[in-house]
């Protein structure tokens, strides 16, 4: 029997830098480091890279992580690069590292336009710093419907990782018939195929829901020898199956979730990987030696991280971090209208001016990560070579660029980070409201339109647990109460 064990971490932070000078603020909270991105990278990201981690696991990195990663931390980026790169050595051919969705938006809440420009910057991102094309993509919070498999297939994506409790009903075809998983889930240990309306396929992979939340929750992580024995006892007695074990969990349980958490991950992964009875692998090399023969239908607009389904990102559904028993999230259906009312009222604004300039406004938006990837005078020719209709003046591409950051703006404010805690005044709602007002001004400054009036009307319907924090409007007043709404800012492409 072929047995393989894969240990897959999802790193991730949101976009934490203010939109309108590139750098993050201080983050009290992070003390004694200066914000959290520097606290986790100490105490999860640079230790994986220094014991060389990434390379016998498989993970994903969100893009806007890595890219202050790039900027403040060269030395880890260029491990976690580097280590990828040694995986696919490890792994016959089959890098480690899979693309996740740009900035980590629920995409089953998205409109179809958003989620076909979160998925191709992903994949841009991912080919610009990898040097290769993903086979895989982590869906954000695994938040997952059929229609974002569409576009995760049509874009070349071969496969993806799902909670247990996200399948179905399963088959083993061509004339078995249709099941639905038992109380313990769907196995695990296998791939499986989906085949979806457009007759395209993907590959789903459910990772073992027990042991990874004993990993996430339960403190499993803690202890190195103890995990390689959970891992390798996680197979079945079938001796002639091939089968996988495989956990899913944040990357930063491993240290930051979990102190000494990290130094446990790379003695397991030591521990099993010198054995010659269990392979490690990754998922790439094992649809290579293994492709799927069952096939899988799933559960529409569910996700890993909230059991109604997506509702934890829009509405009071009960989920939340816990810290504050008693709280409601009523605040997160206003919050999620008032930035979609903005979105909407902004994309046919941006539609009308941008046609003027380019053949196609939305895939020049899908176009345009090469910019933020390489801001160059170089790249920005190469941008309007491809884009534009015709030779654009210099007062031209200046509004090119500022609608263009209007479109990234738009995006950033999706962050799904603004919607899972507890209180609208926690530092992660006022992260996407920063991003929310700079598409504003942009907006504004570029259409003439007043937006921010009714925006703030919506705001104010969100109201804070907290009766010192008030409502949204407070809240996006003290997110940009360093704005200085007369200036009139050069776009940062």
């Amino acid at each position: 029997m072929e047995r393989y064990v894969c240990v897959h971490g999802h790193f991730y932070q949101p976009p934490r830098e203010d939109p309108r000078t590139g750098e993050i603020a201080p983050e009290p909270s992070a003390q004694p480091y200066a914000n959290w991105n520097e606290r986790i990278t100490a105490e999860c990201y640079r230790p994986f890279a220094e014991r060389g981690v990434y390379a016998r696991m498989s993970f994903d990195f969100g893009p806007t992580l890595l890219s202050w990663l790039e900027k403040k931390e060269p030395q880890v980026y260029r491990a976690v690069l580097q280590q990828d790169l040694e995986s696919q050595k490890r792994f016959s051919g089959h890098g480690s590292a899979m693309a996740q969705g740009y900035n980590h938006i629920i995409l089953p809440l998205a409109n179809h336009r958003d989620r076909v420009t979160q998925v191709a910057w992903g994949i841009r991102d991912f080919e610009w710093r990898f040097g290769r094309k993903p086979e895989g993509m982590w869906l954000p919070e695994t938040a997952v419907d059929l229609e974002t498999l569409e576009i995760l297939a049509e874009q070349g994506i071969a496969f993806t990782l799902l909670a247990p409790h996200q399948a179905l009903r399963v088959r083993f075809p061509p004339h078995g018939h249709w099941k639905k998983p038992d109380e313990e889930g769907i196995d695990p240990r296998r791939a499986y195929e989906l085949r979806l309306p457009s007759k395209r396929r993907i590959r789903i992979f459910f990772y073992d829901g027990a042991l990874s939340r004993a990993v996430a929750f339960e403190g499993l992580a803690s202890d190195g020898l103890q995990l390689a024995a959970r891992l390798e006892a996680a197979f079945s007695a079938e001796p002639s199956q091939a089968q996988l074990v495989h956990v899913a969990a944040d990357g930063e349980t491993y240290g930051h979730h979990h102190r000494g958490a990290d130094k446990a991950l790379d003695e397991a992964l030591g521990r099993i990987g010198s054995e010659g009875a269990v392979r490690l692998t990754n998922y790439g090399e094992y649809l290579e030696k293994r492709p799927p023969i069952h096939e899988v239908e799933i559960v529409e607009k569910s996700s890993w991280s909230c059991p109604h389904g997506v509702d934890r990102w829009w509405s009071d559904c009960g989920c939340s971090s816990g810290g504050h028993p008693g709280w409601n999230q009523r605040w997160r259906t206003p919050l999620r209208n008032g930035l979609d009312w903005l979105r909407d009222a902004a994309a046919p604004l941006y539609e009308r001016e941008t046609a003027r300039m380019v053949k196609d406004p939305w895939a020049a938006r899908d176009r345009s990560i090469d910019l933020w990837l390489d801001p160059s005078a170089e790249s920005r020719r190469k941008f309007l070579e491809g884009q534009a209709t015709r030779p654009l003046s210099e007062e031209e591409q200046q509004g090119l660029w500022k609608l263009l950051e209007l479109q990234r703006q738009s995006q950033l404010m999706y962050t799904s980070c603004g919607w899972f805690f507890d209180d609208l005044g926690g530092i992660e709602a006022m992260l996407v409201l920063r991003h929310a007002a700079r598409a504003v001004r942009l907006a504004e400054e570029l259409f003439g339109v007043p937006l921010e009036g009714r925006f703030l009307e919506l705001l104010s319907e969100a109201k804070s647990n907290d009766p010192a924090v008030g409502d949204g409007r407070r809240v996006y007043k003290m997110a940009t109460s360093h704005f200085d709404e007369r200036s009139e800012e050069k776009s940062r492409v």
